[in-house]
């Protein structure tokens, strides 16, 4: 498996695995918070700043990223398909897209939350490190930094 950017042509799979997946992320509990995501993919594919893992035609994992903020966005895969290196192969791709020169940054779960446990060690394994507590859509997570 590999990743590659992601295709307009991929939107209908691509948000079909976001769908399932949704209940593990705040801010896509709502058809609003989806449709506002789907927009947000588009402009991220127009930018080259997609990226997705397929088997055959269907996506199993995404990560959005951003190459001004020097940031991972969003990483996803498909709960069917975990545990076989897919987050792996999707941050090794978005790190070398990203300025390693300056830190990294993430936002994920903090430490004490179950849905942390998985993303946390996979950040770890990568060398990010604990950054500061923070809030997203009204979630309480934390910064992990990649140091240059």
């Amino acid at each position: 498996m590999e990743a590659t950017f992601g295709d307009i042509s991929y939107i209908d799979s691509w948000m079909r695995l976001v769908r399932k997946v949704s209940w593990n992320f705040p801010g896509l509990e709502t058809e609003d918070g989806l449709d506002e995501h789907k927009q947000t993919v588009l402009k991220f594919m127009n930018k080259k700043q997609a990226l997705c893992v397929r088997n055959n035609e269907t996506i199993v994992g995404v990560l959005l990223f951003s190459r001004n903020r020097n940031m991972i966005c969003c990483l996803a895969v498909d709960p069917d398909h975990r545990k076989r290196g897919i987050a792996s192969i999707l941050l090794k791709k978005a790190l070398d897209e990203l300025d390693r020169s300056k830190e990294i940054t993430v936002s994920t779960f903090r430490e004490n939350d179950d849905k942390g446990i998985a993303p946390r060690a996979l950040y770890r394994k990568f060398g990010f490190q604990e950054g500061e507590l923070t809030e997203e859509f009204g979630y309480p997570n934390q910064v992990f930094v990649l140091y240059p």
